[in-house]
């Protein structure tokens, strides 16, 4: 029999929802979108036939509905590997923990996870207002060397080959490599530009950018740009995929990420106007998960 998990580590609200997210079960659709812009959620909503959810609780906002007869939610989770250490935590606690007796159910359920984001690209021939999609999420936030079992998920070959590449800092956390999910990107990203998705722990420094304190790594972006392993490139930089990715592969969900590219960090661009191309994105997202296997 199991022992039920404490009070102090599943936190639930008086209403029964789950502490953060502020959510119950019946909620959550098996098709997530999550973004970092708590004002994107309704935007994806508007495109819903029917919502029969809306919960806001800080920055976690919440809409489920239909699309074209698919029950999909768009959840905000904020910026950063911390707020996606949260979301994915409580997402799969909805799923597989029985929230009234505290207890793992037998039977797993995965979740099908799609972040919709905006990104730098790393490399020169990607364009301002391209859409990449992430094969793997590099990350440099440390988040998932809290977590027993990373080994089981760790792509460490490409990670050492990074280290060696751009003379990592001891100081700095251990980098970690993660792979989408194939079935997700094959279905929703097959037309994309493909690669890996660096992921850092802040905006400034963590991605190389100087204002008044410089980064320890000052080439970090040309160290980025130019590393290569088998097949495989650094795409761009942003701020979830790597922490997504783990979880996601740790507690068997499904996830992939696909950016609008609305800065070249190569060639010193930014989109003049990035919100017809997330709207685009959106829409794309959305056709491709209505799809029926």
């Amino acid at each position: 029999m199991q022992t039920p998990i404490a009070e102090s580590e599943l936190i639930l609200n008086p209403d029964g929802s789950i502490y953060h997210i502020k959510l119950k079960p019946e909620d959550l659709a098996d098709n997530v979108i999550v973004v970092g812009d708590q004002g994107r959620v309704e935007q994806i909503s508007s495109f819903f036939e029917k919502v029969d959810c809306k919960v806001q609780n800080r920055e976690f906002v919440t809409h489920t509905g239909y699309y074209k007869g698919t029950r999909i939610t768009a959840l905000s989770t904020g910026i950063g590997t911390d707020n996606i250490d949260i979301v994915l935590n409580e997402l799969d606690a909805l799923v597989n923990i029985d929230l009234k007796t505290r207890t793992i159910k037998p039977q797993r359920k995965s979740l099908n996870i799609v972040r919709i984001g905006t990104s730098g690209a790393l490399q020169g021939d990607i364009p301002v207002d391209s859409f990449v999609a992430s094969s793997h999420g590099m990350g440099f936030d440390g988040l998932l060397n809290y977590y027993a079992g990373l080994d089981l998920c760790d792509q460490s070959e490409i990670a050492e080959a990074f280290m060696n590449h751009s003379g990592w800092l001891k100081g700095l956390p251990y980098p970690y490599v993660v792979k989408a999910s194939a079935e997700l990107h094959s279905r929703i990203a097959f037309d994309m530009t493909s690669g890996i998705t660096a992921t850092a722990p802040g905006f400034y420094g963590p991605q190389g950018r100087q204002l008044r304190l410089a980064p320890a790594l000052a080439d970090l972006n040309e160290k980025l740009g130019s590393f290569r392993f088998g097949e495989h490139r650094v795409t761009n930089f942003e701020m979830e995929t790597s922490a997504l990715y783990g979880l996601g592969t740790l507690l068997g969900h499904n996830c992939l990420t696909v950016c609008a590219i609305i800065a070249n960090r190569v060639a010193r661009q930014y989109s003049k106007d990035y919100h017809p191309v997330i709207h685009k994105l959106i829409l794309t997202v959305l056709e491709r998960f209505s799809v029926k296997n």
